[in-house]
């Protein structure tokens, strides 16, 4: 029988987290729903006055891109800032023939009068953090944009992005990522699925709340004061970006979140690129776990809510091991239900988890609902697409666990 409790005791565990998880997400709901009848009277520059124009600093921390970084350099060039007032950093790590190319577009941009640089290193170390640290030593703005290399801006996005920063507080400013490719295949469907899901309901519901959230490692814009306050950009982790997230929260600076200000981007097409990406999001999401907690929790400046909500926040990619042990115990779980008639009860209490998928559906649908509009024909679209949702995650979830349990234990 000590088997068949340990059993029912990592199965009772995982449901629980789940629960927990599921209701933060109904709490962020009710916080998206909240924010959206909320007009933003934020103070902001006055960009036609040329004495409010800070300095900005693009940094582009590319790496073996040897197919986009054409589209991504033209994309760049094409953004609205006064030229004194902006410069661009290709932070070029690679290793392959785009060195080449791209040193050549760069030159035949700077013939244009842009103000880029084409900056190299000897070694990679620390990788992306690595690559935006050693910019930063140089980099003439008061502000740092940072853009990956599947992500293209839009001419005006640091007019709606820089004027926040008029309050001294705003330490990030990070915008919603758009999916070019949305459509692309039921992959590139789900994927962009579960982002709007973050990127709407997760992003806003804790922004407006004062919770802490994350710098998107890509389509925000840095004060370099609080870089530096907080730290500056450190490799130990493979999610450099949400460890100087909240970092830099810890240290009382505020973060800025538009929802409205949208960066598209390409999601992988291939299974094989989107499994690394999770890997990578879910083991530095554990390894950040591990490296901020007990700072969360003893931290003296922030709220009860806020502290549980990071928790959860950080806690985010072991709801991936939750799912898998979920799916796993299921059938030894059904042995003991028929074997042991004196857990009757507890399988009774059981049951009572099922909320969590429905709470999950709540707050999926209206994030579809906003993307696709509502109507009877695409709330069964959107059945079929949950659903389709949670199948992949369970198909990802034993690679996501060993992601997750690395990034845990090492």
């Amino acid at each position: 029988m000590v088997l068949e409790y340990i059993v029912i005791a990592l199965y009772t565990i995982s449901l629980v987290l789940i629960l927990m998880y599921a209701l933060a997400q109904l709490n962020l709901l009710f916080n998206y729903l909240k924010a959206r009848k909320k007009q933003d009277d934020s103070p902001k520059f006055d960009l036609t006055n040329p004495g409010e124009i800070p300095y900005v600093t693009i940094q582009l921390p590319v790496y073996n891109e040897l197919y986009v970084m054409e589209r991504l350099l033209d994309n760049i060039a094409k953004i609205n800032y006064p030229s004194d007032k902006l410069e661009i950093q290709v932070l070029d790590d690679s290793t392959d023939e785009s060195v080449e190319t791209t040193a050549k577009h760069i030159k035949k941009l700077q013939k244009t009068g842009l103000d880029i640089q084409h900056i190299r290193r000897e070694n990679r170390e620390g990788f992306k953090a690595g690559a935006l640290k050693e910019g930063l030593k140089i980099a003439k703005g008061e502000f740092i944009a940072i853009f990956d290399a599947d992500f293209l801006p839009k001419p005006c996005w640091l007019e709606k992005t820089v004027p926040f920063f008029k309050n001294p507080e705003i330490g990030v400013v990070q915008t919603r990522w758009g999916h070019i490719n949305r459509n692309y295949s039921t992959l590139t469907k789900i994927q962009a699925f579960a982002l709007d899901a973050h990127f709407t309901l997760e992003q806003v519901g804790r922004n407006s709340q004062g919770h802490f959230i994350n710098f998107n490692g890509t389509a925000g814009i840095w004060r370099k004061e609080c870089i530096y306050d907080a730290g500056n950009w450190e490799g130990d982790t493979l999610t450099e970006d949400l460890d100087l997230s909240y970092r830099a929260q810890l240290k009382r600076w505020k973060f800025k979140y538009l929802e409205d200000v949208e960066t598209p981007a390409e999601l992988p097409v291939i299974i094989s690129a989107a499994r690394s990406q999770q890997f990578r999001w879910n083991k530095g999401g554990a390894e950040n776990f591990q490296k901020m907690l007990k700072r969360v929790i003893m931290c003296k400046n922030i709220p009860v809510k806020t502290k549980i909500h990071g928790m959860l926040h950080l806690l985010n990619s072991s709801m991936f091991t939750c799912i898998f042990l979920v799916a796993i115990l299921s059938i030894p779980m059904l042995y003991i239900k028929n074997e042991y008639a004196h857990l009757k009860i507890y399988f009774l209490v059981m049951s009572f988890f099922v909320v969590s998928t429905l709470i999950f559906f709540i707050c999926y649908w209206y994030i579809y609902k906003k993307t696709y509009g509502g109507g009877f024909i695409n709330f069964i679209k959107y059945i079929g697409t949950f659903f389709s949702f949670f199948s992949i995650a369970m198909g990802f979830s034993l690679h996501n666990t060993i992601a997750v349990l690395e990034g845990h234990f090492g």
